[in-house]
C-alpha cells in the first residue's frame, strides 16, 4: 500500500468518504429521523390523513372543492376559499396567482378570434375583476350582497382608462365593461363614460379605479387563493356566512350548524399569530356524520 502512487491513495480516500458519507446521510440520518416521527407524531408525518367508512377522504392539511356531479357548489356543503393550484387544490400544481393589487385591467376577448390552437379567445381576467366574479358569486349562493368597493354591479371591475393621462378629461372608458354593456357610471369628470370595445389599444389612458359606495359583506377570503392553492381552513366570518344554507340544505337547525362550526374552529397559532380558521373537510365530515 505504502508503494501505491500518491493519486491512487487520494482517489481512495475521497471513495471511502464518499461511501461513508452515503451510509450516513442518505441511509441512517433518514432511517433515524423517520422512525422519530412514526413514534412521535405518527399521524402527522403521514400526511394527516382523514378517513371515513375505513376509505381516506383527504388531509386535514390540503383543502380540496366539495362540488356536485355537475362541478358546481355542492349546496349542501360549506366551501372552501379560491384555489390557484392548477383547477384547484391541485398537489402537484400548488401555487398562488403572483397576481397583485395593481392588476386591475382586463384583457377582453375579441368576437370571432381564436388563440394558436383554433379555440374561441376568452379573454384574460384581471385579479380585480375575478374578486369581484366570485364575491358576485358567492353573494348569489349565500343570499347576501356580494357588491364590494372597485367593483360594477355586473360583477367586474370599477376601471376607467381616462384621456389624456395628464390634465382635463376628454375622453373616459369603462376598459373592463365590453360593448354594448352599459358604463357602471354615466360621466367623469364631465365626460360621457364609454364601454370598452375589445381589442382597441387604451395603454396611453390614465387608470383611474372607482371604490363606490359598496360595502363588502363577503369576507376577504371568500374572493382569494391562499399563497399555496392549499389552505384547507376559512376564516370564521365565510363559515358563519354560509351557515345558513348549509342548515337549511340539510334540514338542521341554525344553532346546530353554528355549534358545529364552533367545534371545529382552530385559535391563533401560539396565542397571537393569525386569526381563527375552521377546517372545511373536517366539519363537512362532522355534517355528514350528524
Amino acid at each position: 500500500m505504502d508503494r501505491m502512487p500518491g493519486w491512487i491513495r487520494q482517489h481512495l480516500a475521497a471513495l471511502r468518504a464518499l461511501l461513508v458519507l452515503t451510509a450516513v446521510t442518505g441511509i441512517i440520518y433518514p432511517l433515524a429521523a423517520t422512525g422519530v416521527a412514526q413514534a412521535v407524531f405518527n399521524g402527522n408525518a403521514n400526511g394527516s390523513l382523514i378517513e371515513k367508512d375505513g376509505k381516506t377522504v383527504g388531509s386535514a392539511l390540503v383543502g380540496q372543492n366539495f362540488t356536485d356531479a355537475d362541478g358546481n357548489p355542492a349546496r349542501q356543503y360549506f366551501q372552501s376559499r379560491p384555489s390557484a393550484a392548477g383547477d384547484g387544490y391541485d398537489l402537484t400544481s400548488t401555487s398562488a396567482s403572483n397576481l397583485g393589487p395593481e392588476d386591475v385591467l382586463d384583457t377582453l376577448a375579441v368576437p370571432g378570434a381564436t388563440d394558436e390552437e383554433g379555440n374561441p379567445e376568452e379573454g384574460q381576467q384581471s385579479l380585480l375583476t375575478q374578486v369581484c366574479a366570485r364575491s358576485r358569486a358567492v353573494g348569489e349562493r349565500e343570499g347576501v350582497s356580494g357588491t364590494r368597493p372597485f367593483c360594477t354591479a355586473d360583477g367586474v371591475g370599477a376601471v376607467l382608462k381616462v384621456f389624456p393621462a395628464v390634465g382635463t378629461a376628454t375622453r373616459a372608458v369603462s376598459v373592463n365593461q365590453a360593448c354594448p354593456a352599459a358604463p357602471f357610471i354615466a360621466a367623469y369628470e364631465g365626460v360621457k363614460v364609454e364601454c370598452g370595445t375589445p381589442g382597441e389599444d387604451y395603454s396611453a389612458g390614465r387608470t383611474v379605479p372607482i371604490r363606490g359606495q359598496a360595502v363588502a359583506v363577503v369576507p376577504a377570503d371568500a374572493v382569494t387563493a391562499s399563497a399555496s392553492g392549499l389552505d384547507p381552513h376559512i376564516s370564521v366570518a365565510y363559515a358563519e356566512l354560509q351557515a345558513p344554507r348549509v342548515a337549511r340544505e340539510r334540514g338542521l337547525d341554525l344553532a346546530t350548524v353554528t355549534a358545529l362550526i364552533e367545534r371545529h374552529t382552530t385559535g391563533r397559532g401560539l396565542g397571537f399569530m393569525g386569526e381563527p380558521a375552521v377546517n372545511v373537510l373536517e366539519l363537512n365530515l362532522a355534517l355528514d356524520q350528524g
